[in-house]
């Protein structure tokens, strides 16, 4: 928290065969908006001993993005329900998995700029609004902008860093695979404490997120909770500005 220098890309870490899990059948199928790619070469050992994600009851109120008024308020428009997973090493950077539903592989995966236990503290405040910035482009250029690759990232209105846009390495596919029967929860994976040692710790939440889209320049990811008013209180803004 606090690294205001891009991270850099996740590279490959070696581990002894013997500690390696067997390769874990892939059942994921592919997004209804993206066509087949090639496998990711990327490859992480899933393991560690894990956490729970605390769910606490926070205080809801809507704030404003830093520098500006909200792009959409929430109920303006129409929105897509998706799977939204949050997931990441108890010392290490949270990662953003967003899906059509579990079962779907995922269609976008950033490595947001906050340490997993940082916004578990975060969130057992109050809400949490993360505000993810970009520079505006051309009017020729059509990059979409859940496509960008770098992002300022705000949260509760302060600076803290830059979110990357990333492939999904098999390490977060076996995420997404180990919770393919999960719509919606928090808690902890199984994994092996002799390869991570006790800060190697990984938790996830997941939950369903109404995507609404304001315009080219602005969408919003708005967590959905089961009963309407339970849970955790946490809102995503991407922004072109």
């Amino acid at each position: 928290m606090g690294d205001q220098t891009p991270p850099q890309t996740p590279t490959s870490s070696s581990s002894s065969s013997s500690a390696a899990p067997p390769p874990q059948a892939l059942t994921l199928l592919q997004p209804s908006s993206k066509k087949k790619t090639k496998p990711v070469k990327v490859f992480r050992v899933f393991r560690s001993v894990f956490r729970s994600f605390p769910i606490i009851t926070p205080v809801c109120k809507l704030p404003s993005l830093p520098g500006g008024r909200l792009p959409e308020t929430h109920g303006a428009a129409a929105g897509v329900r998706v799977t939204g997973t949050l997931f990441g090493y108890r010392k290490g950077r949270v990662s953003l998995s967003i899906q059509e539903n579990p079962r779907i592989l995922p269609m976008l995966v950033l490595e947001l700029a906050m340490q997993t236990q940082v916004l578990q503290k975060e969130m057992s405040l109050g809400m949490v609004r993360i505000a993810l910035e970009c520079e505006k482009r051309s009017e020729k250029d059509k990059t979409k902008l859940v496509d960008e690759p770098l992002w300022t990232m705000f949260c509760n209105g302060k600076k803290i860093g830059y979110g990357v846009k990333r492939e999904a390495t098999e390490e977060d596919l076996h995420v997404m695979e180990v919770l393919k029967a999960v719509s919606m929860g928090a808690g902890v994976l199984p994994g092996k404490s002799e390869v991570e040692g006790p800060d190697g710790e990984m938790a996830y939440m997941r939950a369903h997120f109404e995507r609404v889209v304001g315009s080219k320049d602005s969408e919003t990811l708005y967590m959905l909770s089961p009963d309407g008013n339970n849970g955790p209180e946490l809102s995503i803004f991407f922004v072109r500005i």
